[in-house]
């Protein structure tokens, strides 16, 4: 904080510093009166504050009739007070709140964003440049995030996520040009660090909570820009592994139209679960040939492996484009009815 002048002070600041003052434990107890917001306003002010003046503190303390005229000043570890402070008092999203607050971000930009209607949201930012939003975006909430992107135009929302997932780390000069450039409460980001928002992973949970559909045809935008990040995107989205959740019905579909070859070189890695799956599913004679084969297979290369994994990924993800199959977990709306 600059420095303290009482009589300058908001009655936020004057809290925060009390609570400081009073110690843990009551602060503690009082955060676990307050809701979410009013703990996040209080702990903001609290962690940029390493240093009360002794007259700051009398000030206060007696302004609310506290016993401590005499303090000659307090020294804080406020993060770690923030951290035992906000366990302690027992919010159920005590977590969450750490999460946003010790990983340097400061909410209160992203705080309006996620408590707005996602059409609004996308209304407010579809004007902007496609980085902006890609940034915005990026920090809030892969399921939020979701919805806002399904009221964007869809060569925006290709572009967008094309740019979320090519983010690394966001220094706070960007952030700052960030806060200038849409002059609302969208910035007010603020790190001494850069800060990891974006990234492949980021697209992929963000894919995966969107209506099922959508998601391809945001990946087939990236495609004409970045094949190669289409394809990482592709392959976190739905991995071989994942075709273990796939029903019997699904599986003979997918495996009519593999063949053995392909089959047994894509199972020299897979897990038991799914090798157990296919067995079942093809007859016990191809199942005993397969075992064999495997058997006998020496070393391979795993980028071989990998790529027959692959091949037979795209039929499945072919054959639920297409409606024969159903893939669980792939986007809103693949519920089993």
């Amino acid at each position: 904080m600059e420095k303290m002048v009482i009589n300058r002070m908001s009655g936020q600041e004057k809290a925060a510093i009390l609570l400081l003052c009073l110690g843990e434990a009551a602060t503690a107890a009082v955060f676990s009166e307050l809701n979410d917001t009013e703990v996040r306003s209080l702990t903001r002010i609290m962690m940029t504050i390493d240093h009360v003046p002794a007259e700051v503190a009398n000030d206060i303390l007696t302004e609310f009739q506290s016993e401590q005229k005499k303090n000659i000043g307090l020294y804080f570890k406020s993060d770690e007070f923030v951290r035992n402070a906000i366990t302690s008092s027992g919010n159920n999203q005590a977590e969450l709140i750490l999460s946003e607050i010790m990983s340097g971000l400061d909410v209160r930009p992203l705080e309006t964003i996620a408590a707005m209607q996602p059409r609004m949201v996308a209304s407010l930012l579809e004007n902007e440049h496609p980085q902006t939003v890609a940034l915005v975006l990026s920090t809030q909430r892969s399921d939020h995030t979701g919805k806002v992107m399904k009221f964007l135009p869809d060569e925006l929302a290709g572009d967008v996520m094309y740019r979320i997932a090519k983010i690394d780390k966001v220094s706070p000069e960007v952030i700052a040009q960030i806060e200038e450039a849409l002059r609302r409460e969208i910035g007010g980001v603020s790190s001494k660090e850069q800060q990891e928002v974006g990234g492949i992973d980021k697209v992929v949970d963000i894919l995966g909570r969107m209506e099922k559909g959508s998601d391809r045809m945001i990946v087939d935008k990236i495609e004409i820009t970045d094949p190669e990040l289409a394809e990482s995107i592709r392959k976190k989205m739905f991995t071989f592994g994942d075709m273990a959740n796939i029903d019997g019905r699904g599986m003979q579909m997918i495996l009519r139209e593999i063949n053995n070859d392909t089959l047994t070189l894509a199972l020299k890695t897979a897990p038991d679960d799914l090798k157990n799956l296919i067995f079942s599913n093809i007859s016990t004679r191809a199942a005993e040939m397969i075992k064999e084969d495997l058997e006998a297979m020496g070393p391979v290369r795993l980028s071989d492996v990998e790529a027959m994994q692959q091949s037979i990924v795209k039929v499945a993800l072919k054959l639920e484009e297409e409606g024969q199959i159903v893939i669980p977990g792939r986007g809103v709306g693949d519920e089993l009815v």
